[in-house]
């Protein structure tokens, strides 16, 4: 099954699969998070080809994950939103995180990529952070702070964006 088929299964995870996809779905929904909302920012720190990057937004927009406003026009430029449908899916990648934080021993002792600090409590979102009882999770509910490092990775990825699109 490829992931543009719909899915005649009973399973809730392998439905769920047909409108997530991917890892790019997940890595555009980080953006989104990170308040990237272009196509070419979007573009630059996914790494992907702006044709991927153009499908897998309007598969996303389909199934109502994200939405697309208009920002300019001449040529006509959008900014994509998560919807609440989509924001949704930050419990997914918080999950994806805490697993990685648990299993990746590359990330032993090294800085958090993004600090995550929880809003209303105050606790680190660490490996073993647990969201409050009743409350849906959400970056929103979140200060996050971008380490140095990966702030110096993300710029090394749009200069290097940058730099492709001038020789072209």
């Amino acid at each position: 099954m490829s992931w543009e088929d719909n899915c005649d299964s009973l399973c809730p995870i392998a439905r769920a699969l047909t409108e997530v996809g991917d890892r790019w779905t997940l890595l555009i929904l980080r953006e989104l998070s990170f308040g990237v909302h272009r196509f070419e920012e979007i573009q630059a720190q996914t790494e992907m080809s702006s044709h991927s990057l153009a499908s897998r937004l309007k598969r996303m927009e389909e199934a109502e994950i994200v939405v697309r406003r208009l920002y300019s026009t001449r040529p006509d430029r959008y900014e994509y939103f998560a919807t609440d449908k989509g924001k949704d899916l930050d419990a997914v990648l918080l999950a994806l995180r805490a697993w990685n934080l648990k299993w990746d021993r590359r990330s032993d002792g090294e800085e958090f990529a993004v600090k995550l600090v929880h809003k209303k409590s105050g606790e680190l979102i660490d490996g073993h952070w647990q969201n409050p009882p009743g409350e849906s999770f959400s970056f929103d509910h979140t200060d996050a702070r971008m380490s140095d490092s990966y702030r110096a990775e993300r710029e090394g990825k749009r200069q290097k964006f940058s730099a492709g699109k001038r020789r072209r």
